[in-house]
């Protein structure tokens, strides 16, 4: 039943938020977002526990403030995503700058695929449909959401700017495989897997678990593993590309590990360079009273 509730009442803010004039949008939401963070429940202290560990000589103030300009940046890519659908292609495109975006387009043009792996930060659907526009075949996985109605709209969401997202099972890295061989781009937020599967990784100074994901299907399939940061500006987004260097070490797990350790660094760099725009409400590190589980929710 609070399943039902919770996706009816997305359903409901992807209608009504179009609907409103948008700088009343926004700005509402922007209360609502300092509201949440002075009443500081559970969530918000885990995102000020997160947030901390990426700036570890912030004073008691700064961080307070970060928390407040994060929650509205988090606020902020919700108002874009139920809005996002009226955004006409111009207005995508002119709200984008990008920094070293040949890399990207470098790997599109020579038709063999490429692998785009980030952390949870800015809009990266936004960032995904500026690509889109430039003629890309986007390819990304989704954690299946409940109930199937909500998981379908977001497929939907995604489907109605070009990009395809794949539902996560245990089919879908033979598909992802199959997609960079048709030289699409397979974009993978990769900074959080708690289960057995994840890959121990150095991350802020302290123990993490990221995805083999990418690092695998880079070693299967010879593709390009490009590295993105996505910040707010005024205006839209900004992205940074960056190549993760690919190991060379002979033993495949090590060579997995040394990438996505790799990856973990640059996220690390990004994040530090821009803390407010990592939505990362989760949990992240596994130090402490951390207890395995089998799986992770994650911002789709």
């Amino acid at each position: 039943m609070l399943q039902t509730i919770t996706a009816w009442g997305y359903f409901a803010a992807w209608r009504i938020l179009r609907w409103l004039p948008e700088g009343f949008v926004y700005s509402v939401a922007y209360r609502i977002s300092d509201l949440l963070t002075k009443r500081n429940g559970p969530n918000v202290v885990r995102f000020r526990s997160n947030l901390a560990r990426t700036q570890p000589n912030i004073t008691a103030l700064d961080l307070d403030l970060l928390v407040y300009k994060a929650m509205r940046s988090m606020v902020r890519y919700w108002c874009d995503t139920f809005r996002f659908p009226d955004w006409s292609k111009a207005r995508i495109a002119s709200t984008v700058t990008t920094t070293h975006e040949h890399l990207l387009l470098d790997a599109i043009a020579a038709g063999n695929g490429a692998i785009v792996t980030l952390p949870h930060v800015g809009n990266y659907d936004h960032a995904a449909a500026y690509f889109c526009g430039k003629g890309a075949k986007i390819v990304t996985v989704a954690e299946r959401l409940k109930p199937e109605a909500l998981f379908k709209k977001f497929m939907a969401y995604r489907a109605a700017f070009g990009m395809e997202a794949l539902p996560l099972d245990g089919r879908v890295i033979p598909t992802l495989a199959l997609r960079l061989r048709a030289g699409c781009v397979v974009a993978l937020a990769a900074d959080r897997d708690l289960s057995r599967s994840g890959i121990d990784v150095n991350f802020f100074g302290a123990p993490a678990r990221m995805p083999a994901g990418p690092a695998i299907l880079a070693i299967k399939t010879g593709a390009p593993l490009i590295y993105v940061m996505v910040s707010y500006t005024e205006e839209g987004i900004h992205i940074d590309f960056e190549m993760v260097p690919l190991s060379t070490i002979e033993d495949e797990s090590k060579r997995v590990a040394a990438i996505v350790q790799n990856s973990a660094d640059l996220f690390a760099k990004g994040i530090a360079a821009h803390p407010e725009d990592w939505h990362m409400m989760q949990r992240i590190w596994i130090d402490g009273d951390f207890k395995e589980r089998s799986k992770c929710s994650k911002k789709n």
